[in-house]
């Protein structure tokens, strides 16, 4: 009988695309490639699988690592290995403690002096070949737990805290990193990256680094200018550094400018801007309030949220929590993401047609908080 039994089994697993490729969309990708080496039926089955998973994931850790490096290089590692997307776009934000820790390598390798680009070639052993990887460090971190969409958003002005947004590729929708430094700016460059001349762009998050050197103000507005003239939603601030990509051309402690830029007819966007004068839970669940008049989807969506180190808890009368309280409780069901840096990129932009940003001036903040949605389709 068990026999029986086992040889039916097996006929199933041999034969019924419909019941392996069921079964294996509860295999985590890495395992995945593994089984697509059993038969040519596991293979197709696999593969259509993959092209399947294409809603964003993340892993996002915090808290004290004990002496062992930093706690989101080792999340990464452990948890990675059970990711169910093939991740081709990964955006990284982790505390500046994470990227600059003397004693080891972003994956606990003990090593005199961690280098920047020591770090950038283990971020990219933990994902696929090929893949576009976003990694930046910043004074404080605002994460989703990892588990569910809805779980509570925190935030972290200070301690161990990062996370990694895993994006897969989407049809109808291109995300893609650029990285720019004063050598190799220029309109080419802007164009070869998708930011002017391109009617499907819906979608840029803007980070500058080393913001007070000389030079580095006009440098970000010469970005944001072309940007300030276009149809989309430009969101961001100023970091502290940049892991990934490197530059090529500029020397170490030299300013720039990196970031995103989300391409798609199916991408849907909105943001507010959380001035000075939003000091309480009453007026920040009001600023945040308006983003529900844009109708953006919950489903697929990413909030994003770039704040000033000046504002979170000193700013709301040591009440922690108060913006990412808020956000959650107008869109309990949308992961909340970004920092607190040193100065904000972006403006209201609620309207979703015919909608054009006109001063480039107008979109460099301090002492607020830039709030956006993005929906990916």
């Amino acid at each position: 009988m068990d026999l029986t039994i086992e040889s039916k089994a097996g006929y199933v697993l041999s034969n019924v695309a419909e019941v392996v490729e069921k079964i294996l969309t509860f295999v985590p990708t890495k395992s995945l490639f593994h089984t697509a080496s059993v038969c040519s039926l596991w293979r197709e089955c696999a593969r259509r699988v993959l092209r399947k998973q294409q809603k964003v994931t993340w892993i996002s850790a915090s808290g004290s690592s004990g002496g062992t490096g930093h706690v989101l290089p080792r999340t990464l590692v452990e948890e990675v290995e059970n990711v169910y997307l093939l991740p081709k776009t990964v955006l990284i934000m982790a505390d500046v403690d994470a990227f600059i820790q003397q004693d080891s390598h972003f994956l606990k390798k003990k090593v005199k002096k961690s280098s920047s680009s020591g770090k950038t070639d283990e971020l990219r052993k933990l994902f696929p070949i090929g893949c576009d990887i976003l990694g930046i460090a910043v004074p404080g971190i605002v994460l989703t737990p990892m588990g569910s969409h809805n779980n509570p958003p925190q935030e972290f002005e200070e301690g161990e805290a990062g996370f990694a947004i895993m994006f897969p590729n989407i049809d109808g929708i291109n995300i893609r990193s650029f990285h720019f430094c004063k050598r190799s700016f220029s309109s080419t460059s802007l164009e070869e990256a998708g930011l002017v001349n391109n009617p499907n762009l819906r979608v840029v998050l803007l980070f500058g680094y080393e913001a007070f050197k000389s030079g580095a103000a006009r440098f970000l507005n010469q970005v944001i200018e072309p940007l300030s003239k276009a149809n989309i939603l430009l969101a961001g601030g100023h970091i502290e550094s940049v892991t990934s990509p490197e530059p090529e051309c500029c020397n170490p402690g030299s300013y720039g400018v990196v970031g995103l830029a989300l391409s798609g007819s199916k991408i849907q966007s909105a943001s507010v801007l959380l001035e000075q004068d939003v000091n309480s839970d009453k007026t920040a669940e009001a600023a945040l309030q308006r983003l529900k008049s844009a109708n953006i989807p919950q489903h697929n969506t990413l909030g994003f949220m770039f704040a000033c180190v000046g504002r979170g808890r000193h700013h709301y009368n040591s009440k922690n929590n108060v913006e990412a309280d808020a956000f959650r409780k107008i869109f309990p069901n949308i992961p909340l993401f970004g920092f607190f840096g040193n100065g904000e990129i972006g403006c209201d932009k609620i309207v979703t047609d015919g909608y054009t940003l006109t001063d480039a001036e107008n979109l460099q903040h301090g002492y607020s908080t830039v709030v956006a949605l993005v929906h990916l389709g």
